[in-house]
């Protein structure tokens, strides 16, 4: 059985921020998620998740999807490690130890240290990396014939040794009874601290194999310590998800100006417009237009729909409804099929019927609009009387005259004409013709049943 450690106890100060680090967010969700989720992909024992620095902080963020070990005392990787000795020991033959800073790792890559390790007949495997910008990463050292010697911290190489570009990426793969035996025998550092990369050194000296597996993506190593870090990561993550969504037929004019998280979801033959973000659980079907300019958060598209340059927030579009420009979908907004909101719109829990037409600079609120209604120019639904909410209903094939007010509680029947500038404070009948301020009924619609 393999068990996994993810090493979360560190300040980060580095990130300048009150916010432990690992929770910052990235992709919209806090980094050490995607170690988490790469680890449980790997074996049914959950992962050992070390916590310190904002520790109550981490449990809350994370919840139970972990075995919790704190460090109290931050004495260095090899003393981390050793804490997870009481929960792991006996339960596992194999241990995978990485960092939750570096949320790039793919399952695949953690596969191949595992497998190289097995494969080899090693003790110790570990994921190398070689780049030019070394990041502070310790270098591998090897011997004449090319097989791992030892790791040297970067503090602590030599002119020579601060040249080599093979860095140690963080991630190693080990004997589980091997590392137990010897993480309590590792050297205190002159910083006080005791380091998980002495166990390569203690292998080697004992002649035992360590195998070194060199990422095939650098980018998948990235440590996050600084903001500019972040901003890096966020960078390689957003790449990887429009990549995936090209694969998959969705077309992006721009993807470098193209924002996915990884929670969202696309249909086939959708085109996404430059500078569109799409976040949280977001579903949009198929042969739609999204963007320019369109921001949607937790938000329901059906197939065929429009959105352009605006905001949809917890909102619902079905098929082939569209809104924009400049128009904003508040919680609770539902736009039914080939339901219409043009520009400077706004809607707020509230229900448009197939059909319905909002068009331009208006307000509903609170309110259930029937199929085929229009809404016209400049309307506001009065819904808050200054201490509670208050419905709009407004009946289907009805239609509302630029800048009406419509005071709720208050009901427009089927088929009935409010004229422009009206003020509507008591109910309308089905079918009949009010103006006025306040609105006065007139009579029927001519040609009405």
């Amino acid at each position: 059985m393999l068990g996994v450690v993810i090493l979360a106890a560190g300040q980060g100060t580095r990130m300048r921020s009150d916010l432990p680090k690992v929770l910052h967010p990235l992709g919209g969700r806090p980094m050490v998620f995607y170690t988490i989720e790469a680890a449980r992909r790997l074996t049914s024992l959950p992962p050992v998740l070390v916590v310190g620095h904002g520790a109550d902080e981490v449990r809350r963020a994370v919840g139970e999807a972990v075995t919790y070990v704190e460090q109290q005392e931050q004495l260095g990787t090899g003393h981390a490690v050793l804490q997870c000795r009481p929960a792991l020991e006996g339960r596992v033959d194999e241990v995978l130890i990485l960092y939750a800073d570096m949320p790039l790792l793919t399952e695949a890559t953690l596969r191949w240290v595992v497998d190289a390790r097995r494969e080899g007949g090693a003790v110790l495997s570990i994921l190398t990396v070689v780049a030019e910008d070394p990041r502070g990463f310790g270098r591998v050292v090897r011997r004449s014939d090319g097989s791992v010697a030892r790791i040297v911290e970067e503090a602590d190489t030599t002119a020579e040794e601060r040249a080599i570009r093979e860095l140690n990426a963080g991630v190693y793969a080990c004997d589980a009874s091997w590392l137990w035996e010897h993480l309590p025998a590792l050297p205190m550092s002159p910083k006080g601290e005791y380091y998980l990369t002495d166990l390569v050194g203690m292998a080697t000296g004992e002649g035992r194999t360590v195998v070194a597996v060199a990422a095939d993506d650098p980018t998948e190593v990235l440590g996050i310590n600084t903001r500019v870090h972040l901003a890096e990561a966020e960078a390689v993550l957003r790449r990887r998800i429009n990549r995936q969504w090209m694969e998959a037929g969705v077309t992006m004019v721009d993807p470098e100006t193209v924002y996915i998280e990884p929670t969202v979801v696309i249909g086939t033959d959708t085109v996404i417009w430059p500078n569109t973000i799409l976040r949280g659980q977001t579903v949009i079907g198929r042969h739609c237009r999204i963007g320019p300019n369109a921001l949607i958060e937790d938000s329901t598209i059906g197939d065929r729909c429009r959105v352009v340059a605006s905001v949809m927030e917890r909102a619902v579009m079905e098929e082939g409804s569209d809104v924009g420009p400049f128009s904003h979908l508040r919680p609770g907004a539902h736009l039914g099929p080939g339901a219409h909101v043009g520009n400077f719109g706004e809607v707020k829990n509230s229900y448009l019927g197939a059909g319905a037409k909002m068009g331009h600079f208006s307000y509903v609120g609170d309110a259930e609009v029937g199929a085929g209604a229009n809404i016209g120019a400049g309307t506001v639904t009065c819904n808050f009387d200054g201490k509670q909410k208050h419905r709009t209903l407004i009946g289907e094939e009805a239609f509302i005259g630029s800048g009406t007010m419509l005071v709720a509680p208050v009901r427009v029947g089927r088929g009935a004409v409010i004229g422009a500038g009206s003020v509507v404070t008591r109910d309308i009948p089905d079918e009949t013709l009010a103006y006025g301020v306040p609105a006065r009924e007139r009579g029927k619609i001519v040609g009405s049943g």
